[in-house]
């Protein structure tokens, strides 16, 4: 009877503590971070197909997106995109013989540095001239709202195609691979 007891009790706490686990395990998946896998080329050569990443879901619920965070968020066609912020609300964006400008100052994007090395000479440039007005209509960007482009300037659907993306569709930044093995490490 007392064994019977003491295996009773046994398993009970281990029931708890399998279950404050589990408890534990889908607050952090479901409300502070979820990893995600790297879908297509858009954003090379900062990440990879199948990259796997962690995304932080609380930066935003408490702050905004910063200029140059890579996000992830729910697209127009129910999927999930990885891809750079370029402009915040209240700016303009133009880009101009492979020079970005934001409010009509020009800006450094070192992450695309390797990738126009790339090119050879007569392959034109990485990213095409286009402003702001001619992708979305719109003269700046609204408040809510940001435009977001994929590191692969030349194969990226991003705000140039889908449009200004609102704030409220960002899942969350990301920055962090965990795998492969070879790729471990942060991302900016």
């Amino acid at each position: 009877m007392e064994q019977t007891k003491k295996e009773m009790s046994e398993i009970w706490e281990w029931a708890k503590a399998l279950f404050i686990a589990f408890g534990l395990v889908l607050l952090i998946r479901y409300f502070l971070f979820t990893p995600i896998v790297v879908d297509g080329e858009s954003m090379k050569p900062t990440l990879d197909d199948g990259d796997r990443m962690i995304v932080n879901k609380i930066g935003y619920e408490v702050g905004e997106p910063n200029r140059y965070d890579i996000v992830v968020f729910h697209a127009p066609e129910k999927k999930d995109y990885i891809k750079r912020v370029i402009g915040l609300p209240g700016d303009h964006v133009a880009y101009k013989n492979d020079q970005l400008y934001i409010n009509g100052e020009p800006q450094d994007e070192p992450y695309l540095e390797s990738r126009k090395e790339e090119l050879n000479e007569g392959e034109g440039t990485l990213t095409e001239d286009f402003t702001l007005e001619e992708r979305t209509g719109k003269t700046i960007i609204p408040e809510g709202y940001v435009f977001v482009m994929g590191d692969n300037r030349r194969n990226s659907k991003d705000s140039r195609i889908i449009g200004l993306i609102s704030i409220e569709e960002i899942i969350g930044d990301t920055g962090l691979i965990f795998w492969p093995p070879s790729e471990v490490g942060f991302v900016k």
